[in-house]
């Protein structure tokens, strides 16, 4: 859809809140004041928070947005030699009685474009394009019903949104596949019950997503757009399905996976999978899909994520709040950090392995945070209260300090 018309269409509906300034400052250009056209909301950040105490001080800036489901706002978090803080804020959403649900959050690879799912609709949820340079809003499109999280091709030609479905009947839902460059929806391809944790490999060739409802990993060819393959992640008895969506008869008192992310390894040979409602986390090898390893976590593990080097696994324990971090090498758990707060959410780490950035939903009426991991100590070092329901999390760039 043609910019001008989407706005024209959408203008009555988004208020002043959303008329970003063309022109305006980069995002993050600036800590001292909103950098968005006037976009930043009551109640973001000023100041930078201290390190805490005892943390070895950065020597770069570091920047990641983060979706805040229950205020309708992504917000901007930098961290740096003065610790860390919601430099802006963008509002998002249509809805003028209602909350849309700001829930997965994606940069596309080359850092110019932020993309935020909006899981409310009427019936359905879009996927939304901001312009990283000036927070403008650049298009969007419709999906399926509640959409969560995304991923993007390695060349940023494709995305993947998965379908939750969250408040639906326990049918199968789908992964809409969207070409981004003109944000049309190319296929709304049919996977299993409940599909979570959108994730790409690093070739660009498979999609994997997992299925709570259903107990799978669901694999999709990238290239045609259709399912390859699905493993049923029953606890001790995992195995490939003899065709997708094929049903499996279980006990009632079986145990039960509760799969919820699902993430390459840096080099593509390994696939993980957070098994929430069994404690851990499971890495299947990406040729045949077998289990090769299984580490046990926290209470309700949750989103996952690799650094670059194949050195650690990242789980986050949405149940303990906590962040579990495995060496890949030993598969030893070597680090168990508590965080600021519970609900513990989504984890991406920087672009360099030097830490992690941890969202944290909390409870009621009580505003989330950012916590910051740093990758060497395997420590908490700095923490940035940000709005209400922070969850899907991504990191845009960072630049040595000045």
């Amino acid at each position: 859809m043609d910019r001008a018309v989407l706005l024209r269409y959408l203008g009555p509906f988004i208020g002043a809140g959303f008329a970003l300034a063309v022109g305006a400052a980069p995002i993050g250009a600036s800590a001292a004041g909103p950098a968005v056209g006037g976009a930043v909301a009551a109640g973001a950040s000023a100041a930078a928070d201290t390190l805490f105490a005892g943390a070895r001080i950065p020597d770069a800036n570091y920047w990641v947005f983060v979706a805040n489901e229950s205020s309708d706002l992504v917000s901007l978090v930098r961290f740096g030699p003065d610790g860390a803080a919601v430099e802006d804020d963008l509002e998002v959403g249509i809805m003028p009685a209602d909350l849309d649900g700001a829930h997965g959050v994606r940069v596309s690879p080359d850092g110019r474009r932020v993309f935020v799912s909006l899981a409310h609709g009427t019936p359905y949820g879009r996927l939304w394009s901001y312009d990283t340079a000036n927070g403008e809003l650049s298009d969007s499109v419709s999906v399926g019903l509640f959409p969560a999280t995304i991923a993007v091709t390695p060349d940023g030609g494709m995305g993947f949104v998965v379908n939750f479905n969250l408040h639906g009947n326990p049918v199968p839902s789908s992964v809409s596949a969207i070409f981004l460059p003109e944000m049309v929806e190319m296929a709304r391809i049919e996977t299993c019950i409940k599909p979570h944790g959108s994730r790409v490999n690093n070739a660009g060739t498979r999609h994997y997503s997992v299925c709570v409802g259903d107990d799978h990993l669901v694999e999709i060819s990238v290239e045609r757009l259709k399912v390859r393959r699905a493993v049923k992640l029953t606890p001790g008895s995992e195995r490939v399905l003899a065709k997708p969506g094929e049903a499996s008869a279980v006990r009632a008192d079986s145990p039960v996976c509760g799969p919820t992310w699902a993430t390459p390894a840096f080099d593509d040979a390994h696939v993980y999978v957070a098994c929430n409602k069994h404690g851990d986390v499971l890495e299947l090898d990406a040729e045949d899909l077998t289990v090769t390893r299984r580490f046990e976590a926290g209470k309700g593990p949750y989103n996952l994520d690799v650094t670059s080097d194949g050195r650690l696994l990242l789980a986050t324990n949405k149940g303990a709040q906590s962040v579990s971090i495995f060496d890949l090498g030993t598969g030893e758990e070597i680090a168990r950090v508590p965080t600021t707060r519970p609900i513990t959410h989504g984890v991406v780490v920087s672009a360099d392995d030097r830490y992690a950035f941890v969202s944290n939903e909390a409870i009621g009426a009580t505003r989330g945070t950012i916590d910051v991991i740093d990758l060497e100590s395997l420590e908490l070092v700095a923490s940035t209260e940000v709005h209400h329901q922070p969850g899907g999390i991504d990191f845009w760039r960072f630049e040595p300090a000045k």
